[in-house]
Formats: structure tokens, sequence, C-alpha cells
């Protein structure tokens, strides 16, 4: 799966776990254990890298500035708008391959019509969030932290979304999901990003092998009698899209499962390179 329509983002060359990208008009080189392949050249090498973030042998690493770039900017995606910056840990605050899923929601959405209520769990600086909104519903979005939370506000009122279009909680995922259910509250759909490893902000643990069926089990339980779709994203380096597929289809109602690989186009040599996993469920 691919979105050919950003016009804000490039992948420009990759290999040798590295990938060179372009983000509006700077560009960056990250580092990819999908790109295993012989890079064409030397990236670090690359005329106008601003960037380059260098892994450390004790684990983690740093942002080398190579050239001067502010410090946070803004990119489009149609008229969808979001603030990047180099974060810690390789990140920008934006996973440009979402895309694809924020289309196919937003017009699971669109053709609901009214406000579908969507839940939206790790929701990080929210693009799912922002792109569901611009489409009509009201979505409650939840993540551990703080900082992440208010970046997905920013976001929100730079794409203009309505003020009563998002509700904001920062709160440790699952013990959310568990709160809603004795409150009885319900959603027309839900969407979860889960960390491979993670913490909540009372220092909650989270492992993914160890709680995703029982948090999507759970999640299950907000939904609506009439739902839309539950969809579950991953970056967890060797989990295959057909897992997340069969765990959608252990725990919801009867519907239509699809498990696929999300993939962006790289300028160089036009490969297709895997950026991470997402199983739908629709009713």
């Amino acid at each position: 799966m691919q979105t050919e329509k950003w016009k804000d983002y490039e992948i420009l060359a990759t290999g040798d776990g590295e990938k060179l990208e372009r983000w509006g008009d700077v560009t960056l080189l990250r580092p990819d254990p999908q790109a295993i392949w012989r890079a064409p050249s030397d990236l670090a090498a690359y005329p106008g890298l601003n960037a380059h973030y260098v892994r450390s042998r004790t684990g983690g690493g740093r942002w080398e500035i190579l050239r001067g770039m502010p410090s946070e900017w803004t990119v489009s995606y149609g008229k969808l708008r979001f603030v990047v910056k180099p974060m810690g840990f390789k990140h920008t605050g934006l996973f440009p391959e979402q895309a694809y899923n924020w289309d196919l929601t937003g017009e699971l959405v669109a053709a609901r019509g009214g406000r579908p209520s969507v839940l939206n769990l790790f929701g990080y600086t929210g693009g799912a969030t922002v792109a569901l909104a611009s489409a009509g519903a009201k979505v409650t979005h939840v993540d551990a932290a703080k900082n992440m939370v208010e970046r997905c506000g920013e976001n929100a009122r730079l794409s203009g979304c309505p003020a009563d279009g998002i509700r904001y909680i920062v709160d440790d995922c699952s013990k959310f999901v568990a709160r809603e259910k004795r409150r009885g509250n319900r959603y027309d759909a839900v969407i979860m990003d889960p960390p491979s490893y993670g913490r909540g902000p009372g220092g909650e643990m989270w492992k993914l092998e160890d709680s995703i069926c029982a948090l999507v089990e759970e999640a299950a339980g907000l939904l609506s009698d009439d739902p839309l779709f539950f969809l579950i994203n991953s970056y967890t380096t060797g989990l295959q899209p057909t897992v997340l597929g069969d765990i959608l289809g252990i725990y919801l109602p009867r519907g239509r499962t699809d498990a696929y690989e999300l993939t962006l186009p790289t300028s160089d040599r036009g490969i297709k390179l895997p950026c991470g996993c997402t199983g739908l469920w629709r009713a």
C-alpha cells in the first residue's frame, strides 16, 4: 500500500540501513532497518542534507545538524497541515505512510455521514485524529504523553478542524478503555497504534505481545451497535500483517477483515520501502 498524494514528503534514496527524505524544504537522513540493500551512493554526502540521525554504539543516537534549518516547520497533505521537527530516537512527529489509512478511514467516515464517534488510542501527534476530524468524525484522542497530545492540538488548529471535533485525553490507554466500559460509553470506530514497548503516565508498562490481545478485546467492547471500523497499526519488527488481521478476526463481530503492509515508494530506483503494517476490520 502507498499514497502518491504527498507533495511535501519524498523518499529520495535508501540503502545501508538508512533513508534520505525530503520534508518540505528540509532534507533528513535517518536510520531504517528495512533498507537492507546497498545504497546507490554515500547518502550522508547528499548535497543539501540538513541533518543526519547518527546511532550511538551504546544505544540511541543523536541528530547532527549539517546546515541551517528551522527547529520545526510544517508540511501539508492535501488540506491537512502538520508540524514536524527532529525528535528523539530519529522521529519527526509524523509517519507519512499512514496517509493511506487517513484516506481510507476518512472515506468510511464521510460515507457514513453524520458525525461518527472515533476512539484513537496511542494517538501520538494526531495524524489520524486530524484526518478523521476533518472528514466529519468526533474523535477522542488518547496518548500517555502530554506533549504529544498538545502537538495533536496544534496540528488540528493548523488543519482547521472543527473546535468540537476532538476530545484530548492524557492517559494510559488500557486504563482509559476500562473506565470507558464502566461508564457505558460507546464509539462507532476504534483506531490504535500501539508501541512495541512503552510506559503510561503513571509508569505502567506496555509490551505489545503481552498486552495487545487483551486491549483489542476490551476496546471491541466499546463499539456501538452499528460499528464502522476497527484499525490496528504496528511498527514492531517482524510482526506480520496477517497477525493483526487474525487478532481482529478473533475479537470483532463478523465483517470484512483486511491485513496489509504499508509502503512508500523511493525516488531513486522505484523501490517500495516497507514501513509498517495494518489490520482493518469493517462491518
